[in-house]
């Protein structure tokens, strides 16, 4: 693992964020801020807005005229999909679009970084599919991010790979320090992953909790199910009727 950098320097700031789709208000006036280097999960129920606010975030649907975006700059992505190109090499996805010098050398780091060194002329079809991940992880941050976006990159993987995931990524933002935000549906994915955690409802941000356990987290940790408990009943979850 390389030596830990500096945490990126600009805050992630977002006001009067609204995004309409015909009749229905997605995110509706939102506001965030996230200090700079910081780990934070967004959680919310299903069309909550989570993805929406995730991709207009990336750039990858435009903000409203009256939205006021300020963001760290580069913005690297991952997603639920490894999206690979099939008919390029690892090494090539991995360095897809990548400016400057010595593409192949800066792909073939940042694989060794992700543990796919070995991979570097593979074709993505023999990755399976936490290599695939890994793979793309290692897309994100050949870039050096300041901003990294997770949307719900592990849900397609086994719970044994998930674990592995997690210890990587907390890894990599300790080593490249980029201001990380993760969109998921697991409440203890959320608390094991984040120092903030943050609840989308109705298009604003309805809960903001600290997330203050010591790492390496566990399930079994004074406090765990306390915040998570209180997470499930920001998310309407009556652990009463669920038990």
């Amino acid at each position: 693992m390389a030596d830990i950098a500096p945490p990126a320097s600009t805050p992630l700031r977002v006001r009067n964020l609204t995004r309409r789709f015909g009749r229905n208000t997605v995110l509706h006036g939102l506001e965030l801020d996230l200090a700079p280097g910081s780990f934070t999960a967004l959680l919310g129920r299903s069309g909550s807005g989570k993805s929406t606010l995730l991709r207009t975030l990336a750039g990858l649907d435009p903000a409203p005229a009256e939205a006021v975006l300020d963001l760290p700059r580069p913005v690297s992505v991952v997603f639920q999909e490894p999206r690979l190109l099939p008919w390029k090499k690892v090494w090539q996805n991995v360095a897809l679009g990548l400016g400057g010098g010595d593409a192949r050398g800066r792909a073939a780091r940042a694989l060794e970084e992700v543990g796919l060194g070995r991979h570097l002329e593979a074709w993505p079809a023999t990755l399976s599919g936490g290599e695939a991940q890994r793979a793309a992880l290692a897309r994100a941050l050949v870039r050096e991010p300041r901003l990294l976006l997770l949307d719900e990159p592990f849900a397609a993987l086994d719970a044994l790979t998930r674990i592995r995931m997690h210890s990587l990524v907390l890894d990599l933002w300790r080593h490249h320090g980029p201001t990380t935000l993760i969109v998921t549906h697991d409440v203890d994915e959320a608390v094991l992953l984040a120092d903030r955690v943050l609840v989308l409802d109705g298009g604003r941000i309805a809960a903001d909790l600290t997330v203050d356990l010591p790492r390496p987290r566990r399930h079994a940790d004074p406090g765990f199910a306390t915040l998570r408990r209180r997470l499930l009943g920001e998310l309407g979850v009556d652990l009463q009727e669920a038990a």
